[in-house]
């Protein structure tokens, strides 16, 4: 690529274009990076404009997270049209994943920031359990904050594979109630009833079979709706009618219980 007309800038005046130091191009030198491409009469190291694309290219890749090391190594010349073009299509490449990152760090710190607005006391114990429930992308998260001690200690019991088995049966069956209620199903026919049996067969799986314990997770479904996600009204309707008569149907009253 041929350069209009040379254009020289001292180091000080190349790093202060670019907002940088002038310690920082001569250790950018010392490494290899970017070396000037002439000097004066006098022996002062001169830097051209090609040299400021350059260095823009390096201190853009630093300020994406690259190690000088991996900027050494990815570093594209600048010899064409195309190459130039291509140096900022990876900066652009690099950027947009580095917003997409941001914008998911935001978002779980807003949500937990919600969550623990609604929490009555600080419970640090399910904020890192919320906090590890939004790592794991899933919902779970808005039924932890509803727990109290006996669940929260239930909870910890589970091992990995038992707490990703219930985590997915749950995402699933939240997807399916959300389709169902969308699609005008009756919860009271035969598909929203199989949904019902799925979804109680999920609870149960959750408490062990314990009575006392499934009492307490319903009567706190009753009052908040820890079971629920914020998939809409419609959604939660569904889901409450089609249990309702599911245990209407079986001669039951997971209320009342003896526990």
């Amino acid at each position: 690529m041929k350069e209009t007309k040379a254009k020289f800038m001292t180091v000080g005046e190349l790093a202060a274009r670019l907002g940088t130091t002038v310690r920082t191009l001569q250790y950018y030198d010392r490494l290899g990076l970017l070396s000037p491409s002439a000097a004066s009469e006098g022996g002062r190291r001169l830097y051209s404009e090609k040299d400021m694309v350059l260095l823009h290219q390096i201190l853009s890749l630093k300020k994406l997270g690259f190690s000088l090391k991996e900027i050494g190594e990815q570093l594209i010349p600048l010899d064409s049209r195309e190459q130039v073009a291509e140096v900022f299509l990876r900066q652009e490449r690099e950027l947009r994943r580095e917003i997409a990152r941001r914008t998911e760090t935001l978002e779980t710190i807003v949500r937990l920031r919600e969550e623990v607005l609604q929490m009555e006391t600080v419970d640090f114990e399910k904020i890192a359990a919320i906090i590890a429930s939004l790592e794991e992308n899933n919902d779970d998260y808005r039924m932890i904050k509803h727990f109290d001690e006996d669940i929260m200690a239930h909870f910890r019991t589970f091992d990995r594979p038992k707490s990703d088995r219930i985590h997915g049966a749950h995402r699933r069956l939240m997807d399916r109630a959300e389709t169902l209620a969308a699609a005008g199903t009756p919860p009271e026919g035969a598909e929203g009833q199989a949904f019902a049996a799925e979804f109680w067969e999920m609870v149960q799986c959750f408490t062990g079979g314990d009575e006392k314990l499934l009492q307490r997770l319903l009567f706190m479904a009753s009052q908040s709706g820890p079971l629920h996600s914020d998939r809409g009204p419609e959604t939660d309707a569904f889901i409450g009618r089609a249990l309702g008569t599911f245990f209407a149907n079986e001669g039951m009253d997971p209320l009342h219980m003896r526990g």
